[in-house]
């Protein structure tokens, strides 16, 4: 039996991660094998990818995450398919569409370094309105500079736009979900409906 690849991305602040930890948990409660992980990974050179934001930028930091994306894809992510497990993955491609191409990247170029990792099942992305995500993180402060950037909450918010219309195009299950209005449980009960679809369909 093979699993399920689920991605879940979007802006900094928007509450991606915490989405993607009551997703793991509404899984295992309804009683599916799940996988939880996110990337950066925590190898040596995921770990030096997520504390390295202040210190590598464009192609060097491009190039670290899309070397941590292949590492995880091989050591983890693969065996936990193979398993039969449902993976819900914290940040994926569409991050790097974002992030790397704010960052100076062309995308194009982007998705060369990325386009040989498996691409996802399904691939989430969480957004909501500027001004919302902005009030979250004056509460929580930011976690990286992107985050810190003045006007960089806009500029994700539109880029994960985009990134959602490339990767449809080139054939990527995109479901994109606005958490302007909705708590975290709220979306993350959302996500889990659309996952149980195309389970549902592959047990008929």
């Amino acid at each position: 039996m093979s699993g399920l690849f689920v991605t879940i991305d979007g802006p900094g602040g928007v509450g991606k991660s915490t989405v993607a930890k009551a997703v793991v948990e509404l899984l295992r409660s309804q009683g599916h094998p799940v996988f939880g992980t996110r990337e950066p990974s925590d190898s040596p050179i995921g770990q030096l990818a997520r504390h390295g934001t202040d210190d590598y930028r464009g192609m060097s930091m491009a190039c670290l995450i899309a070397a941590d994306r292949y590492l995880h894809v091989e050591h983890e992510i693969r065996p936990a398919l193979a398993r039969g497990e449902i993976v819900v993955c914290d940040r994926y491609i569409a991050s790097s569409l974002v992030l790397q191409v704010l960052d100076g990247v062309q995308r194009d170029l982007v998705w060369e370094l990325n386009r040989q990792a498996d691409m996802p099942d399904l691939a989430f992305i969480i957004n909501a309105r500027a001004e919302e995500i902005t009030k979250r993180l004056n509460g929580r402060g930011p976690h990286s500079r992107y985050e810190r950037e003045p006007g960089g909450t806009e500029r994700e918010c539109a880029a994960y736009y985009e990134a959602a219309r490339f990767l449809m195009a080139v054939g990527v299950p995109v479901v994109q979900l606005d958490a302007s209005t909705a708590d975290a449980q709220d979306v993350a009960r959302a996500v889990v409906v659309a996952i149980k679809e195309p389970l549902v369909r592959g047990r008929c």
